[in-house]
């Protein structure tokens, strides 16, 4: 069964290449993950590719009754842009491994039906608060700061 674990995972991947430890999984309603990915920004030079956005590219172009059913798993608080991709595919449900790092549009999330989960798991929080003490500059830029 898929959870924050697999996002977890995928933010590991991505802060072993180098990148910010930020990881996402799309899943069905079948409970199958049918699209993964971490933030890239810096492995490829990207300004857009965040994790959840890295997860829908994954799973690539699919009907809109299937994102209708799916639940998005990611590690951090989605921002603004994730959060509109969110709501223009009507994905109804997302969990979210912490928020303290960073506390993004859950409540915009939340205001327009989305069901929104913070499962408050101390491995997402150790990986990003490491990264954010480790590199603050590249966390900001990511942020938009």
């Amino acid at each position: 069964m898929a959870n924050i674990h697999n996002a977890y995972q995928e933010a590991l991947q991505g802060y072993q290449e180098g990148g910010i430890p930020i990881g996402s999984i799309l899943v069905d309603g079948s409970g199958q993950i049918i699209g993964r990915g971490h933030n890239q920004r810096i492995q490829r030079g990207s300004a857009t590719l965040h994790a959840e956005i890295s997860a829908l590219e994954d799973a690539g172009r699919l009907k809109a009754s299937v994102y209708r059913d799916c639940t998005l798993y990611t590690t951090l608080s989605p921002c603004s842009m994730c959060t509109g991709a969110i709501l223009l595919y009507k994905i109804p449900r997302v969990v979210v491994g912490e928020n303290i790092n960073f506390l993004g549009s859950e409540d915009l999330l939340r205001s327009q039906g989305v069901e929104v989960t913070v499962v408050d798991d101390e491995e997402c929080k150790e990986l990003m608060s490491k990264f954010i003490r480790e590199r603050p500059e590249e966390w900001n830029e990511d942020i938009g700061e």
